[in-house]
């Protein structure tokens, strides 16, 4: 095989593109030449490189797997209280907890794809929803529906009380708060709250204690170093020859946070630097956006930005989406870093 000619070949394909550097075909993703604006764009392949040419019309929707929902703000709230960013909405919103479809694309994104018959027990929600009642006293409705009316409190809640919660740290309680409403969404937000400040207090402990005693091991070091610088006066002294001494410093690489990343799934949304040698991290992973700080050499991780019960040094960037995603299915996730 002539592989000048396989990487000189030019196709075409209808692509729905996201943002980012890159766009996914069903088989390959595909490095984006110039980004444009999200949307379904007809673009010209060639090798790993994909140009936008001009805008285009959905392409074989109908033959990706469908996944019905409700809405609540931009996500479609699915089977298991799943509430799921929704990508390529159309200019006229859905109304809040409106049956919708969407289909999943080859990356797992979900995508737009239209408003299902509505009945009525999503009117009714509705109006509870306005007069701030439970939904206990509506029959008929569905476990997504009556999870996303939880959601809806809760962001409700969120807003007026100044807390901000991720779907997924609430996803085991949200029916509860469907059932019990607007009380019962200001008692799970405020726990949360209690969470997030518990893991901080241990966090600040563990620093202040490992700053001791990298203090103490900071004055032994200087004064194993001024021994040294002592002897070694007295061997020039003794010798009249001097000696130079250099000393550097191990730079992380970025890149390298990016790799352990997506090998574990997560995408790299920003990074920077901070002092310490620390790299703080900032990535998405099942729906959901997560900042973590990490040694920028090792990768090893010094605040999860999740609770991990003071077990943050024992996990690094590589393992860490792997804690994120039995924590979210156990449904025991509390971010304590939100940006």
């Amino acid at each position: 095989m002539d592989y000048r000619k396989f990487l000189g070949k030019v196709e075409s394909a209808v692509l729905p593109y996201l943002g980012g550097g890159t766009v996914d075909t069903a088989s390959r993703r595909l490095r984006v030449t110039s980004p444009v604006a999200p949307g379904w764009w007809r673009f010209e392949v060639k090798g790993r490189e994909a140009t936008a040419c001009e805008p285009a019309s959905p392409e074989g929707l109908d033959r990706l797997p469908r996944v019905r929902g409700h809405m609540w703000g931009s996500r479609l709230v699915r089977e298991g209280a799943v509430a799921e960013p929704l990508e390529l909405m159309p200019e006229e919103e859905p109304a809040v907890l409106a049956p919708v479809s969407a289909r999943r694309w080859h990356d797992g994104s979900l995508l737009f794809d239209g408003v299902d018959f509505e009945g009525e027990a999503e009117d009714q929600a509705r109006r509870a929803l306005e007069e701030g009642q439970p939904l206990s006293t509506v029959k008929g409705v569905s476990a997504p529906l009556r999870a996303a009316y939880g959601y809806a409190l809760l962001g409700s809640a969120s807003r007026t009380l100044g807390i901000r919660f991720a779907p997924a740290e609430t996803r085991g309680r949200v029916l509860r708060v469907a059932e019990q409403g607007r009380t019962e969404a200001e008692s799970c937000l405020r726990a949360l709250v209690a969470e997030r400040e518990a893991h901080q207090r241990a966090l600040a402990a563990r620093l202040l204690a490992a700053n001791v005693q990298a203090q103490a091991a900071q004055t032994a070091e200087a004064a194993r170093a001024r021994a040294v610088e002592l002897a070694e006066r007295a061997r020039r002294h003794l010798d009249g020859a001097g000696a130079r001494h250099g000393r550097g410093a191990p730079v992380g690489d970025h890149s390298r946070a990016e790799v352990a990343l997506q090998g574990a799934g997560a995408r790299l949304l920003n990074h920077r630097r901070m002092a310490g040698n620390q790299l703080e991290v900032t990535f998405a992973f099942m729906g959901e956006r997560f900042i973590s700080v990490v040694d920028a050499g090792t990768l090893q991780v010094i605040d999860a930005g999740v609770c991990l019960a003071g077990a943050d040094s024992e996990v690094t960037l590589e393992s860490l989406p792997s804690v994120i995603r039995e924590a979210i299915e156990t449904d025991v996730l509390v971010i304590t870093r939100h940006g």
